[in-house]
């Protein structure tokens, strides 16, 4: 894949590094001077940004070519963020390093490509990240599997990514600071599945595996480092500590694996506040667990008694007060209120309020084209249930998504079984609707009022709220 892409970056660099920089200039040891730029193709906005920590700390715009470039009088080397909505991924800086990159929005993550003085080392995380996410892919059935044949499955899966990870770092020669990101890519990938495993397999197959699990399952708990602020913002940690923290909290109760329960919640917080002891780090995993529970529970006692705990272990000033607002949106979708009022563009091009064209009970489900297969499978679904509600008005919104994306998806799939609007303003939309996972549903009343503002369209009990 990268071959492919070399060829074309190889004009842009050469215009904007010949003058700037190169792999084999020599740096004063006070010089931190660091270079960033690329292409965009199809770019969804007219920039860039670049965070370190969750923190914007540059807009970098592009030009009229779709290009941008940017100098970093100092940059201290470590993990950084891009984002050109609504995708982003990571880049690592050594001390001044000169990265471009290439991407195509069409394809974010697969058409990835960096080239310049530090390229190799993110080369090397794209790839490993793409070589987790087919794993990831591939893995549901394999939890249904028993302990043998599961724990045979992802060590030999581990294996062949961890012969990747030795040979690359031979070839490369990275240092200690890059190996910390390049092992977490490697690592936690791996032991997340292993966490998943017992709470996921007794859901799927209804057997409870965990006395069978062998007595040095969970060593890989001993390695991990909690108090690494380095990776407080990388997903593969937040991924893992999320659903270790979930595995933790189901385990005291073998037969309940509600993990959206109150109990179970303030006993992640509980846990996250005794096993994490830097601040920073613990602030964003509390923040995150909160994040999940708001958007999964919407009884307003249970919310009070969570929110209550959490700002008592929570110092994160910004943290609180999103979590603040979220609690307040989430009350407002709350069954007999008015659906807060937004304005969708439907296939004609006409702007029309929501609520405008509410005129019998009606199911609004959401889509994106980032996420082909549940887009497919959502309409799919919808098709067959005008059929058995035709008492019912279903409305599809496209939400993450250019307005050419949408239309390119509609023409493609053709769908003709409800109708189709797209939301330009997606920020607003997760704010007012807290519309922040794909498989969310909101059921009407006739009347414009919330009967359900929280179903799941694939969840085994979905009709009954439309009887």
């Amino acid at each position: 894949m990268i071959k492919n892409y070399i060829k074309y970056l190889l004009p842009l660099s050469v215009v904007l590094f010949t003058s700037l920089t190169s792999c084999k200039k020599v740096f004063k040891e006070d010089n931190f001077v660091a270079y960033f730029g690329g292409e965009i193709l199809n770019p969804q906005e007219k920039y860039v940004l670049f965070l370190k920590d969750d923190e914007v700390i540059d807009t970098i715009y592009l030009d009229k070519n779709n290009r941008f470039m940017h100098k970093f009088d100092s940059l201290a080397p470590g993990l950084y963020t891009y984002k050109h909505n609504p995708e982003y991924q990571y880049v690592y800086f050594d001390k001044n390093d000169s990265l471009m990159v290439r991407i195509n929005t069409l394809e974010f993550d697969n058409s990835i490509v960096f080239c310049g003085r530090g390229d190799e080392k993110n080369n090397f995380l794209m790839e490993l990240f793409l070589k987790n996410d087919a794993d990831r892919s591939l893995m549901y059935d394999k939890f249904d599997k028993d302990v043998k044949s599961f724990i045979k499955n992802i060590d030999s899966s581990y294996a062949i990514r961890k012969s990747f990870y030795l040979k690359r770092k031979a070839e490369i020669g990275w240092d200690e600071n890059f190996d910390l990101v390049a092992r977490a890519s490697l690592n936690f990938h791996h032991i997340t599945k292993k966490e998943i495993y017992p709470y996921a397999h007794q859901f799927r197959t209804g057997e409870n595996i965990r006395t069978k699990l062998p007595s040095n399952y969970y060593d890989h708990r001993k390695e991990v480092d909690f108090n690494n602020a380095v990776l407080t913002n990388y997903s593969p940690f937040i991924k893992y500590v999320s659903v270790m923290l979930n595995n933790v909290s189901l385990q005291k109760d073998h037969l309940d694996l509600n993990e959206n329960s109150l109990e179970n919640n303030i006993e992640k917080l509980n846990i996250t506040d005794t096993l994490i002891k830097n601040q920073k780090v613990k602030n964003v995993v509390l923040n995150n667990v909160a994040m999940m529970y708001l958007l999964e529970d919407q009884n307003m006692y249970n919310n009070q008694k969570f929110i209550e705990r959490y700002l008592k272990l929570s110092s994160d000033t910004k943290n609180k007060e999103e979590i603040r607002e979220l609690s307040n949106s989430v009350k407002n979708l709350k069954v007999g209120n008015t659906l807060p009022n937004i304005n969708l563009t439907n296939t004609s091009n006409e702007t029309v309020a929501v609520n405008s064209i509410i005129t019998k009970p009606t199911v609004l489900f959401f889509w994106t084209s980032h996420a082909e297969s549940h887009f497919v499978a959502s309409h799919k679904k919808i098709a067959e249930l005008q059929v058995k509600y035709p008492n019912y008005e279903f409305i599809a919104v496209n939400v993450n998504d250019t307005k050419i994306n949408w239309e390119n998806a509609l023409k493609k799939y053709k769908f003709e079984i409800a109708k189709e609007f797209h939301v330009e303003d997606f920020e607003l939309v997760k704010k007012k609707w807290v519309i922040t996972k794909i498989h969310r549903i909101i059921i009407l009343n006739e009347d414009g009022t919330i009967k359900n503002g929280f179903a799941n369209l694939f969840d085994v009990n979905f009709e009954q709220n439309l009887k």
